[in-house]
């Protein structure tokens, strides 16, 4: 195997992202073979990595927040005049009945970042974090943590679309992974997906006859909406994972 930049290879081995390892190796954090790293390294496979504590204290205090985005706001840059959903972490914001322990500071909103898009007439569960070990997993090539959503539809579906919704459509000219897709109620499907293309559900929908009036996301991986208020916004507490 060819050698890789060393920033690379500690975004591979999940211990941080690319633009965090360029920091943790420009401040001497970072020792490979029993050395200290330089700024852009490469490095063999089979190399020793090694993080200091001080990457580890830096990648501690990052935090993961979790909203329950309403209507009307986009997931990231503000865009044709509507606000980002980051806006809505305030303090007054803040869900009482976050069970986190961490308390708000303004720090917390530093190099916060979407991690998954949710379309402006969207809502439900949008995480915004300063973690790229967290924005990896979550939005990463190999991202295996599926996404569920309830979608609610108008028209007829028949048991071929029902399939092909599972698994059979293309997006873009590409065959679209599986997913689990069966009816929550009359009038509702419960999707669950483990990739993320824009407005992938509303499109999906349509080509087998449907029209998508309402969509919210209730679950990425093990983390739930549960019952955090439309609006409001709660930190991911430590030890709870995607």
């Amino acid at each position: 195997m060819e050698s890789v930049r060393l920033s690379k290879r500690l975004a591979e081995l999940g211990l941080c992202s690319r633009r965090e390892a360029d920091s943790y190796i420009e401040q001497g954090w970072v020792k490979v073979d029993g050395k200290v790293a330089i700024l852009g390294q490469k490095v063999d496979a089979d190399a020793v990595i090694e993080l200091d504590a001080r990457a580890r204290q830096a990648q501690s205090r990052r935090v993961t927040i979790l909203i329950n985005k309403p209507v009307g706001y986009v997931s990231g840059q503000a865009e044709d005049g509507y606000q980002p959903a980051q806006v809505l972490v305030t303090p007054d914001n803040h869900w009482k009945g976050d069970k986190s322990g961490i308390r708000f500071s303004r720090d917390h909103l530093k190099g916060l970042a979407p991690a998954g898009r949710l379309d402006i007439d969207s809502v439900g569960l949008l995480v915004l974090t300063q973690d790229g070990v967290v924005a990896k997993q979550l939005i990463g090539e190999r991202s295996d943590v599926d996404k569920e959503y309830l979608v609610r539809v108008t028209g007829r579906l028949s048991a071929e679309g029902l399939a092909r919704l599972n698994h059979g459509l293309e997006l873009d000219g590409k065959k679209l992974l599986p997913a689990k897709v069966g009816w929550q109620n009359e009038d509702q499907l419960r999707f669950v997906l483990r990739e993320g293309k824009k407005r992938q559900i509303r499109r999906m929908c349509e080509l087998v006859g449907l029209r998508v009036v309402g969509l919210k996301r209730v679950r990425i991986g093990k983390v739930m909406l549960g019952d955090l208020p439309v609006g409001k916004w709660r930190y991911l507490a430590p030890g709870e994972q995607f």
